[in-house]
């Protein structure tokens, strides 16, 4: 097991490489970004990666090797076998006639001093230290394209399609993937992951084959493998030594065959707290209040796919206690929550969300999660069930906070009956996060173009803030991102909110009031993040507008003067 970020933090004091005032400002300004503190240390060139490297080395009694610049021999690599390898997380660096190196990130590990004898019997044995993120990058010599291993399964002739899913699941969980795309083409099936909100192709598969797979899916997903013209969902759940995930399935018929497209329902979004999610510290404060009051509803914005689910569970996980009863109903149920009553909506037995809810309603429940509000029906129990008593989480496809106030006026609640339950609406939208490893500071006034010079110039500070960039590594596939975090927009219905509603208001109107009593939009808040160092602002203006309709106009304006001088 690789050394603990305490343990790594006591070596570079042990050793002195660093003061402890310097240290302690470092851990509450990594905190603050949301980072680990060596990740600040290094991107800050505080303290280098041969340094922390040396170090730990020297606290384990052993030498560093630094691996981001090493070049590696393919023999060398290869002569370890990569399921070894991996599972030990070792490699090898040197093999002479008598000397062998081999790096690992815990050179102390028993199982590793017991299995190196037996792989370079009758020779020295040399174990030095290299950084984690170093050697799982090295050990991506071992990592073979998909069609590499598809080519190998499908000449081995022998369970072809069991063996081809379980290698793309494999290959999807190794690369953090949200989504798995089979896209049927006329002579072969495209698979493609979506990394951090975005796809990229990760393999072709000869047509041949895919019924064979199609099929395989369907059956471990109890879903009808003689239906060919109509979408279907279904789940399924994939197990793998001590790695099991749950998945949930869509296919749907298209010109060239069925299309598959698989959802993998990551655990640990069941670990993630307010902060992980992006959360600031004023919006922190906020929602710690909101969710503590006894009745009342908290709905939470955002188009598919942007994390509302997510804050919701983290919600959750503040007020869940045995002497409260948290009752959901969902489509689907994503994650399992410990002592939490979780209902699956199932539309053959006509249990809806509003059919649900009328039922949970009578369960004495103290709080509800209804998993999205989709019709004037559920809408109007919703309301209800917060008006008598209980305290209502739900979501809501909205493009920011204000404009959910307004469509839920305009699916028929009466302003009255939402002026007295609504409580705080959020909506939030998921950016990609710079890559820690790779990230670099860079000079704002080489980033300005024509588009975002408008932007810079009214949120920006060249003379005190900084922009970073990854400028990309193993780690983050070489696109300069890894991860996700959330912006967000928080309008808390005040007093002189609930008088507004009450007018039937526009979304114009409820905003304008929302941020002269301290709202903060989604725009500026991921200005902050950018600030921050965890996004950039490109990201930002891809996933987000400012709130400025003067802005977004001279935006619009410079991209199509940028088009039409391409065009030129």
């Amino acid at each position: 097991m690789a050394l603990s970020e305490a343990q790594i933090e006591k070596a570079l004091l042990g050793g002195n490489y660093i003061k402890p005032d310097a240290l302690k400002s470092a851990q509450q300004q990594a905190k603050a970004r949301k980072s680990t503190t060596i990740e600040y240390l290094i991107s800050e060139n505080l303290v280098s990666r041969q340094v922390i490297g040396e170090a730990i080395a020297s606290s384990l009694n052993t030498k560093f090797i630094d691996l981001s610049n090493f070049s590696f021999s393919p023999e060398l690599v290869k002569f370890v076998p990569a399921k070894l390898a991996v599972e030990l997380r070792f490699i090898t660096v040197k093999n002479e006639q008598e000397n062998v190196i081999v790096v690992s990130d815990d050179p102390q590990s028993s199982e590793l001093l017991k299995q190196l004898p037996q792989l370079f019997p009758q020779k020295n044995i040399y174990v030095y230290y290299c950084l984690p993120d170093d050697l799982t990058n090295a050990l991506e010599q071992y990592h073979q394209p998909l069609e590499t291993r598809f080519s190998k399964i499908i000449a081995g002739k022998n369970r072809i399609a069991p063996e081809i899913i379980e290698e793309i699941i494999t290959d999807a969980l190794h690369f953090k993937t949200s989504d798995i795309h089979f896209e049927p083409r006329s002579k072969e099936v495209i698979v493609r992951f979506r990394v951090d909100g975005v796809l990229q192709e990760a393999g072709r598969i000869p047509k041949t084959h895919y019924e064979n797979i199609l099929n395989h899916i369907k059956v471990l997903s109890r879903l009808r493998i003689d239906e060919h013209f109509s979408a279907q969902d279904g789940s399924m759940s994939f197990i793998k030594g001590e790695i099991k995930v749950d998945l949930r399935i869509s296919i749907i018929p298209t010109v060239e065959g069925e299309k598959i497209a698989i959802r993998v329902l990551s655990a640990y979004v069941q670990g993630l707290s307010l902060t992980d999610i992006g959360l600031s510290d004023i919006g922190l404060t906020v929602m710690n209040k909101e969710i503590k009051k006894p009745f009342g509803m908290i709905l939470v914005a955002g188009p598919t796919g942007s994390g509302k689910t997510t804050t919701l569970y983290a919600l959750l996980k503040l007020v869940n206690s045995p002497e409260v009863n948290v009752t959901t109903i969902e489509d689907p149920v994503e994650y399992k929550l410990e002592g939490i009553n979780q209902i699956q909506i199932n539309q053959l037995t006509n249990l809806t969300f509003a059919q649900g809810l009328k039922s949970i309603v009578r369960q004495d429940p103290d709080i509800i999660l209804v998993g999205e509000i989709r019709d004037q029906e559920t809408a109007e129990i919703a309301v209800n069930a917060a008006l008598t008593g209980h305290l209502l989480l739900t979501t809501f496809h909205a493009n920011d906070a204000a404009t959910a106030v307004t469509r839920l006026l305009e699916m028929g609640i009466e302003p009255f009956l939402l002026a007295s339950t609504l409580e705080t609406v959020v909506a939030q939208r998921l950016v990609r996060k710079i890559c820690t490893r790779c990230r670099i500071k860079v000079d704002i006034a080489n980033q300005v173009t024509a588009t975002n010079k408008i932007l810079i110039d009214r949120y920006f500070n060249a003379a005190t803030d900084s922009f970073y960039e990854g400028k990309g590594c193993e780690v983050c596939g070489h696109t300069g991102f890894n991860g996700r975090t959330a912006i967000f927009e928080i309008i808390r219905i005040t007093p002189a909110l609930e008088e507004k509603i009450l007018d039937s208001p526009s979304s114009t109107e409820v905003w304008e009031l929302a941020r002269s009593e301290g709202s903060i939009s989604l725009f500026d808040d991921g200005v902050q993040k950018v600030k921050e160092g965890i996004t950039t602002l490109t990201e930002l203006i891809r996933v987000a507008e400012p709130p400025s309709e003067e802005l977004k106009a001279a935006i619009k304006q410079t991209k199509k003067k940028d088009a039409e001088n391409q065009t030129v």
